[in-house]
């Protein structure tokens, strides 16, 4: 019963290393109308990440958490340079479809995707630029996927370390997380979500797994009914033609996935220890200076790895 409960993992396996939850292809296939296709990403989202993207001048960014996309093709069509990855095959499936699309741009048709996982991306095909990549980007909640079984957070930090490699020294790693310290707390999420902007969402429930009174998994059950999409939503890639027909009440689709629980605390010693104590780090709640947000949704990080200069004690910023 437990099991079917906190299930960790959708039916199916993915890459090794990290459990793919959206391995049988329908969670896949219905994440697409639960953030409400790439076009309708909130401008507040696009306007926070991109602005600050530009205000430290990056240029060349590996997005560690692709999924189907979404990210990748907002920072492509804003003259980013994006390198793409993911563990789950069945979601990479919708950006290389979407990359084919869209090969007679430039920005896409220079697009790389490559299949691999966070606790070895160093064996996956791709190709890191001679210093590393300007910023790494793992958005969409995505690093809670990761879970801690062991109670020490030991993948937590070798993925970390991970992503700190393919930094340039002064590179900048974006990593953000729900608020689950407000979960945790109230038993329930924000209500407010600047990230997806969908007229499918119907409910999202919220359950906590305790093992030895430490908070260990937080699984969300989604309801989401696609026959509220808009007239004009298709996916990213399809022809116009191609609209999927109106969908019926029979197609309320229900999902699960589970989350390791890190408290903004916890999250942010786990990234110092990793960049260091001295590392330059921000915190942004719903896009706003840490503070100025009573009970945000999300929690977005900035830290950037230190140089020569910086480790030695001498600001470069």
């Amino acid at each position: 019963m437990v099991d079917s409960v906190y299930r960790t993992r959708s039916l199916g396996i993915g890459v090794s290393g990290i459990p793919d939850q959206y391995a049988d292809g329908k969670a896949a296939k219905v994440w697409q109308h639960y953030i409400g296709g790439h076009k309708k990403r909130t401008e507040s989202y696009r306007e926070f990440f991109c602005n600050l993207l530009n205000d430290n001048g990056v240029k060349h960014i590996l997005d560690v958490a692709c999924g189907t996309g979404v990210d990748s093709i907002m920072l492509l069509e804003n003259n980013f340079r994006v390198t793409s990855t993911d563990a789950s095959d069945k979601m990479l499936k919708q950006a290389w479809k979407i990359r084919w699309q869209r090969r007679k741009e430039q920005a896409f048709d220079k697009w790389e995707i490559e299949e691999g996982n966070w606790l070895s991306l160093k064996d996956a095909n791709i190709d890191v630029p001679p210093q590393g990549f300007d910023a790494v980007i793992c958005l969409g909640n995505s690093f809670a996927h990761l879970p801690d079984f062991q109670g020490d957070l030991t993948n937590q930090k070798l993925a970390i370390q991970n992503f700190k490699d393919m930094l340039k020294p002064g590179g900048v790693l974006f990593i953000d997380h729900r608020n689950y310290d407000a979960i945790l707390d109230t038993g329930k999420a924000p209500q407010r979500n600047l990230y997806y902007n969908s007229d499918c969402i119907e409910s999202i429930k919220t359950s906590v797994l305790y093992v030895d009174g430490r908070e260990s998994m937080i699984t969300l059950d989604y309801t989401v009914d696609p026959s509220k999409a808009s007239d004009d939503f298709t996916e990213e890639g399809e022809e116009p033609a191609a609209k999927k027909r109106k969908s019926t009440e029979g197609d309320i689709s229900k999902f699960r996935l589970s989350y390791c629980p890190l408290r903004l605390r916890t999250f942010t010693n786990l990234l110092k220890g990793i960049f260091g104590e001295a590392a330059r780090h921000e915190v942004f709640g719903d896009f706003e200076p840490l503070g100025q947000v009573e009970c945000p949704a999300y929690y977005v990080h900035m830290i950037w790895k230190q140089t020569s200069e910086d480790v030695n004690g001498v600001e470069e910023h």
